[in-house]
This record gives structure tokens, sequence and C-alpha cells, in this order.
């Protein structure tokens, strides 16, 4: 994974810009999601992902470092977690800012955890 966390892998195949919105996001074992919300800053990078469609209601910021892949022609972003890692990850609150520096610490220290060095 890249130095940080909160930053695209160099080999994951992200192009600044490119809307993510609404892409499949697939785990190491299969379907998760989808894309909601994305964010491309440099430092605080994270894609908010709507996992509903097997635990109902959840949402879940995964950094962009935890990117593995991204495929722009199947429309599907590969990450570098199971779907059991993705389900246990801290709960993420929608009226919680996505910056919240505090909420970040808390999840790099979750994800830090699954880090391929």
């Amino acid at each position: 994974m890249s130095d940080s966390l909160w930053g695209y892998q160099p080999s994951s195949g992200h192009t600044a810009g490119v809307d993510l919105t609404g892409y499949s996001v697939e785990a190491t074992d299969g379907s998760i999601g989808k894309v909601d919300k994305y964010s491309d800053e440099v430092g605080s990078a994270y894609l908010l992902v709507d996992i509903g469609v097997w635990i109902f209601g959840k949402d879940v910021l995964l950094p962009a470092g935890t990117v593995k892949r991204i495929d722009t022609e199947d429309r599907k972003v590969y990450v570098d977690l199971t779907k059991e890692q993705v389900k246990d990850s801290p709960e993420f609150d929608r009226h919680q800012q996505t910056e919240d520096p505090a909420y970040h610490e808390q999840l790099s220290a979750y994800y830090t955890a699954y880090r391929i060095l």
C-alpha cells in the first residue's frame, strides 16, 4: 500500500477526476456494495461505500490506500480487504464529518492492522 492510508496506491489505476460514484466495490472474497461518495483530496482521499446490500443500512468509509485496483471499464473498485474486515470496520455516521481527524485516526488504527507491506 502507499505510505499514507489516505492516498491511492500508485498501482491502483486511479486517475484524479474520474467519478467513482456508483462503482461496485469488490472485497477479496466478493462484492460489498457501491461507492456512494468519494474524495480525491491529497492526504484525505476515501471512498464512502454503501454496504446495505448485505448489511442493512450500513455505510463504511474506506481510506483510498485500501484500494488495490480500479477498473473503469467494468466500473468496479477492488479493495485489499475481506468482507468481514469491511463489515467490522468502525461505524460511520453520515452526520459525522468525513474529514473528522479523530475519526480518520480511528480508521487508520483499524486498517493499518490489515496493511500488506
